[in-house]
């Protein structure tokens, strides 16, 4: 079995109940480390719709890296490569491959949310620093979480910049039109055997935050793989990290892999929400993007499980987007293949129609997709 070496926490056992001591307000962006940040940048503009924001590289005075901002709607991504060798994001880089450096918090006070992390358990990434240009300033501190992802307070109520000092606006004439995706509905972790308790831990005690919903290797599994998952929330909702563990099974399941693959724990995939999934999802395909398919089969009784719906179903089945029903409501959702050559990182898609849940009904239908593909790649 893999296992990782993170250090033990010793966090008291406690009844998950959120304490919002930590306010946050959502998620501010996500900072990538990527190989070649330029054609990054590019892919996310031409392939996802993100528009180009803002820039910072050599011509703004950084001599060892590049950044290129891109946004649609309330998401921002940083993606950001190294200018020369060696350094901690070429060594990055060297042992994930491209992958989720920063998940990056909005608050209201990026002091008191360091100290309140800090004291209770977490380990410092940096203290917070005042960034400040003729717009105005931006507070940031940052504390690590699991493997080598870490999280990074920022405070920039007081910033009218683009996006905040040191960096320019970053306005090519290439601006592909984008595809409707509104915000980050949930970010899931990877961890290794035995994990997911210490790190939702680490959630409850240092963050505040509360345990939304669980699924065991009963919930999740098919004939041949399985895993463990618990989704964990800050106060407001704004913010839910489900965290996922291997769990026994007869083959390789595809947290084992990406374990294997990204070298440790980390961001497995994004979840960004929009509010018509068809139009969303036959756009990107248009522009390249791979999904993971489900048989037709599915959608036989597909309506007989999940009620009556809104949509139509042939485009839902046309494009393999899967639907899942909780007390409040439903959901649509459908996944990417890897989006890089690892196989590592990939993204959700999925339109809320009331459903608070992550679509437990879809579980093996998905699995059994994502095995497909492993098999396909000799990782099963």
């Amino acid at each position: 079995m893999a296992t990782l070496d993170n250090t033990s926490l010793h966090l008291p056992k406690e009844n998950l109940a959120a304490e919002d001591f930590l306010p946050l307000l959502g998620t501010d962006h996500v900072e990538l480390y990527v190989g070649n940040a330029k054609q990054a940048a590019y892919y996310y503009m031409s392939a996802w719709g993100f528009q180009p924001l803002a820039y910072a590289g050599l011509e703004t005075g950084l001599k060892d890296r590049v950044s290129y901002v891109v946004e649609q709607d309330k998401i921002r991504l940083v993606l950001t490569s190294p200018l020369k060798s060696g350094g901690d994001i070429n060594r990055h880089i060297d042992k994930h491959g491209d992958g989720v450096k920063a998940i990056a918090l909005w608050v209201d006070d990026a002091r008191k949310s360091y100290k309140e992390t800090v004291q209770r358990g977490a380990e410092s990434y940096f203290e917070p620093k005042t960034l400040e240009d003729e717009k105005g300033e931006v507070v940031l501190s940052g504390i690590h979480t699991y493997g080598e992802t870490v999280h990074v307070f920022v405070e920039r109520s007081k910033y009218k910049g683009v996006f905040m000092p040191g960096y320019r606006a970053w306005n090519p004439h290439y601006k592909p039109s984008d595809v409707g995706l509104k915000f980050i509905d949930h970010m899931v972790g990877n961890v290794g055997w035995n994990e997911m308790n210490k790190w939702c831990q680490f959630y409850a005690h240092v963050m505040g935050f509360a345990q939304l919903v669980s699924f065991d290797d009963k919930d999740i599994s098919t004939e041949y793989t399985a895993l463990m998952s618990k989704v964990m929330s800050n106060g407001n909702g704004r913010i839910k990290f489900p965290i996922n563990e291997p769990a026994e099974g007869r083959k390789k399941s595809q947290i084992e892999e990406y374990i294997e693959f990204y070298n440790g724990a980390g961001v497995q995939h994004m979840a960004m929400a929009t509010d018509n999934i068809i139009e969303t999802v036959s756009s990107l395909r248009d522009r390249g993007v791979e999904f993971l398919t489900v048989p037709v089969s599915y959608y036989e009784d597909v309506l007989d499980r999940v009620g009556e719906i809104d949509e139509d179903l042939a485009p839902l089945r046309d494009l393999g987007i899967l639907i899942d029903r909780d007390d409040e409501g439903y959901l649509l959702q459908i996944f990417t293949k890897p989006i890089l050559d690892r196989p590592t990182m990939f993204i959700e898609i999925i339109q809320r129609k009331g459903a608070k849940s992550f679509g437990k009904g879809n579980f093996k239908a998905l699995f059994e997709a994502i095995e497909r593909e492993q098999e396909s790649r000799g990782t099963l």
